[in-house]
């Protein structure tokens, strides 16, 4: 049997959570920022923090199929969260302000971005 097909497998299910996860980062975002005029930035960190909520139950339930205790997993689930949203913010700070690209497509490279980042570190430390 081939053993990179596991390993795609979870990459695979982890990016479909990403997606849904984004939905709601960018919902949540769009919301905060166009209909209450929240400052960019809060309304940014608001949508990654709803995103990851969501996120780690269905990594948990679904991706890694974790069957531990729930609360350490979660704690490292949101620190490793907190780092990739101090890197989604700064992206998107070098993305938006320092190289003029629009908001919304800052902040989906700065996703993407980030995604490296948080697969990685819930698949070798976490979970």
């Amino acid at each position: 049997m081939n053993h990179a097909f596991p390993f795609l497998i979870k990459v695979f299910r982890f990016a479909i959570v990403g997606l849904s996860g984004l939905v709601l980062d960018f919902a949540v975002t769009w919301l905060l920022k166009e209909k209450a005029r929240a400052n960019k930035y809060i309304a940014n960190s608001c949508g990654f923090i709803v995103a990851v909520i969501n996120n780690f139950i269905w990594n948990r339930l679904w991706t890694f199929e974790s069957h531990r205790l729930w609360w350490p997993e979660m704690t490292k689930f949101v620190v490793f969260a907190l780092i990739g949203l101090v890197l989604n913010n700064l992206l998107i700070l070098l993305f938006h302000e320092k190289w003029g690209m629009k908001f919304y497509p800052a902040k989906a490279l700065a996703i993407i971005c980030v995604f490296v980042w948080n697969f990685g570190s819930n698949f070798f430390f976490n979970f």
